[in-house]
């Protein structure tokens, strides 16, 4: 029986049907990042890839699939939902959500069909929270989150994502399912893990990587008994530059190696299996071919039509790419595509077009010597409405908020405007960002600062360089400092959920709780660590059943994430429960060393800090002692270690070895941010004196800053001491 959902979408197009059992199940593989020339089935001989190798043996392989666009998410929209990206309106990896309950999505269709429905995916571009969980009864997404990190750099390992997914396979295997499974090894950074990192090209040993995590996903398959009869698809969602026109990466530009992709698929019982497609296709047919698959029919309304179908192909289908991106993150002209076999035109201020029959490394532009091929595809292009909005153009309540906040540049909810800088010409600019990413990424913060600086004098639309401006800033404490390039980072981005998350962390170590507040709420539908923060500011302003709700909310969806029990301690602690804190610290550290997460790990930034406060309050002088010169080992640029570690020392009649704490601090620490933390120590420690004197020498240095000029009011008596926050 066909689904409500597709007898609203019409019954269509119609195409052959084979004889197969009726609802296979079905698995849709992503390997992301993934270029079809850099696999053996599609010519290339520098890798080895056994598993899909031999998958394609009992496959349809696409000689010629192109995917529309070069980012994650809006492809991965593109295949569930058989749209292209004007069409879903995710036109980006951040700050778009996929609105799955008013598209024809794939996943809510096959469970209104009888469908067990599950996901596991590697990247945290891919979270559920997006969108995509819709219609999904399984989908494990569970990616630990470094605050400071871009989202294309929070991923797993694929290994991990299969383990999570495999009970869920063997409870499902008797029945109809879909599974989508998604894998993240060619992605940067490249590095193969062993035995895959003996390839020249760290590429290569991602790719061999991610084909032995493919073939572990066969063998659980064929054990289950599954794999025969099963609809199984294979794909990537976009390339890889890889230097071919500048680009490394992908995202910036519209060449055959980011748009080109594998796309193979296997048939229940091996029909057609071995067989060879030359004719263009799109990711967005690969819906309306498993439609087509289970009902005899492709619903209208879609913009692929069934890669087995060749009736109802149009002879003159034109297959449409776009980037966002260089609009979004550079504030340059975005690109649109139109492929039209052999003619790929890329349009944007510098017009191209290839015949990628005779030129496939697209090294010749021939929009000069064939005006009239390149007109009839503008005029193409015009027929489509490309403009990109506002992401948040129709969340009224958050354009609000954005201007009741100053943001004024994301209020409108029309089209972004960007420059008409063709993102080709400044392609140079990328190695240069890679290079301050490393210096942040290598820990040089000072350095990273600097570079960012250099890159924004001539670039200043540069949103992830403003945007990691600031998180080199609050790596060296300067928490003021670090506001303003957030600001313009959230104003460039048109407010972008995770750069309102990283504003409220640093107006919360500042102790400006109702601006954190108002920052962290911007953030909470579209970054899972904002709970966390709307707990932390809770409980600093004294509301601790506000912070209960979140608290629960945020470690019952916590999956492998160790924030939320960080948390959860944090409130026990100002609850008065610290015995309940220590067991839930202590829960949080045997969990972290049976997922052997690294001692210095982000995830445990806080952690002994807060262990230290605990004991401490229980009487343990000498573990809080131990607790707290723990985190200054682990992260030393955590101030407010010192200063407990100081005060506890002096509570053992230590004086000498507080005395050394503050200084060590300072050695390592020349700044007005661990000056503001010793003159907080000392007050705290009734040598009202001495932090007099030690703020006047630091005044002295940093006449301006914030927080010694609120330091002056307290010692001076005309505004009440305010404890420093974690």
């Amino acid at each position: 029986m066909i689904s409500s959902t597709l007898l609203a979408l019409g019954c269509g197009r119609t195409g052959p049907r084979a004889e197969r059992a009726p609802d296979p199940p079905i698995v849709l593989v992503s390997i992301d990042t993934l270029r079809s020339d850099r696999l053996p089935v599609y010519g290339y001989e520098k890798v080895s890839t056994p598993a899909i190798d031999s998958f394609a043996a009992d496959a349809i392989l696409f000689e010629h699939a192109y995917s529309p666009a070069p980012l994650t998410l809006p492809a991965h929209a593109s295949v569930l939902t058989g749209l292209d990206p004007p069409r879903h309106r995710v036109r980006d990896n951040a700050g778009y959500r996929l609105d799955a309950r008013t598209l024809p999505y794939l996943p809510r269709m096959l469970r209104e069909r009888g469908y067990r429905t599950g996901a596991a995916v590697s990247s945290w571009v891919m979270r559920g929270a997006t969108g995509l969980q819709d219609g999904f009864e399984f989908y494990d997404d569970h990616i630990p989150i470094t605050p400071g990190a871009l989202p294309g750099g929070v991923q797993r390992s694929g290994t991990a994502t299969l383990v999570a997914a495999t009970d869920w396979l063997r409870e499902v295997a008797g029945e109809p399912f879909f599974f989508f499974f998604h894998i993240y090894e060619p992605h940067v950074p490249y590095t193969p893990p062993a035995p895959f990192d003996v390839y020249p090209e760290p590429y290569d040993g991602e790719v061999a990587a991610a084909d032995a995590v493919f073939g572990d996903l066969l063998t659980t398959l064929k054990t289950l008994g599954i794999y025969d009869q099963a609809l199984v698809l294979l794909l990537s969602d976009h390339g890889e530059g890889l230097y071919d026109h500048g680009d490394l990466q992908h995202g910036l530009l519209l060449y055959r190696e980011v748009l080109q992709v594998p796309l193979m698929l296997k048939l229940p019982g091996g029909e057609r299996a071995g067989t060879r497609v030359a004719r263009p296709v799109s990711l967005v047919d690969v819906k309306p071919t498993l439609l087509e698959l289970l009902t005899g029919e492709v619903p209208d309304g879609l913009d692929g039509y069934s890669l087995l179908s060749t009736g109802d192909v149009p002879p003159n289908r034109i297959i449409y790419g776009e980037t966002a991106f260089p609009l979004l993150h550079f504030g340059w002209s975005e690109l649109h595509s139109l492929i039209d076999y052999p003619l790929h035109f890329i349009d944007g201020p510098d017009p191209e077009l290839y015949d990628l029959e005779n030129d496939p490394r697209e090294r010749d532009n021939l929009v000069l010597s064939k005006r009239r091929e390149a007109a009839r595809l503008r005029r193409h292009l015009r027929t489509i409405d490309t403009r990109i909005s506002d992401p948040l153009q129709e969340n009224e309540e958050t354009r609000r908020k954005l201007s009741a906040l100053g943001y004024v540049g994301t209020t409108t909810g029309g089209p972004v405007e960007g420059s008409r800088i063709d993102p080709k010409s400044r392609v140079h600019i990328l190695g240069d960002l890679q290079q301050a990413f490393t210096l942040y990424d290598d820990g040089a913060f000072v350095e990273a600062e600097q570079a960012f600086r250099d890159l924004l004098d001539e670039n200043p639309g540069l949103v992830d360089a403003w945007e990691q401006l600031g998180h080199a800033l609050t790596a060296q404490n300067r928490f003021e400092e670090s506001l303003e390039p957030f600001r313009q980072a959230m104003r460039l981005s048109n407010g972008a959920p995770r750069i309102a998350g990283a504003i409220a962390r640093a107006l919360l170590r500042l102790g400006r709780l109702e601006e954190a507040r108002s920052h962290a709420e911007l953030a909470v539908e579209g970054h899972e660590l904002s709970r966390d923060l709307l707990a932390q500011i809770a409980i600093r302003q004294g509301d601790l059943e506000a912070a209960d709700g979140f608290v629960a909310k945020s470690v019952e969806g916590r999956g492998a994430r160790l924030g939320p029990l960080l948390t959860l301690g944090e409130l026990q602690f100002a609850q008065g429960r610290f015995e309940k804190a220590l067991a839930t610290l202590d829960r949080l550290l045997e969990e972290a060393g049976t997922r052997d997460v690294a001692p210095d790990s982000h995830e445990l930034r806080g952690v002994h800090y807060l262990r230290g406060s605990v004991l401490a309050r229980l009487g343990r002088l000498e573990d809080s002692a131990h607790a707290y010169r723990e985190e200054t080992l682990l992260f030393p640029s955590e101030l407010s270690a010192y200063g407990s570690l100081a005060l506890v020392s002096l509570m053992q009649r230590k004086p000498d070895d507080a005395a050394a704490t503050l200084e060590q601090m300072l050695e390592r620490f020349p700044t007005a941010a661990a000056h503001a933390e010793a003159v907080r120590t000392l007050r705290t420690a009734g040598d009202r004196a001495s932090a007099r004197r030690l703020l006047g020498q630091a005044l002295a240095n940093w006449p301006e800053d914030d927080q010694l000029l609120r330091l002056r009011s307290e010692l001076q008596g005309t505004e009440p001491g305010s404890a420093s926050s974690r």
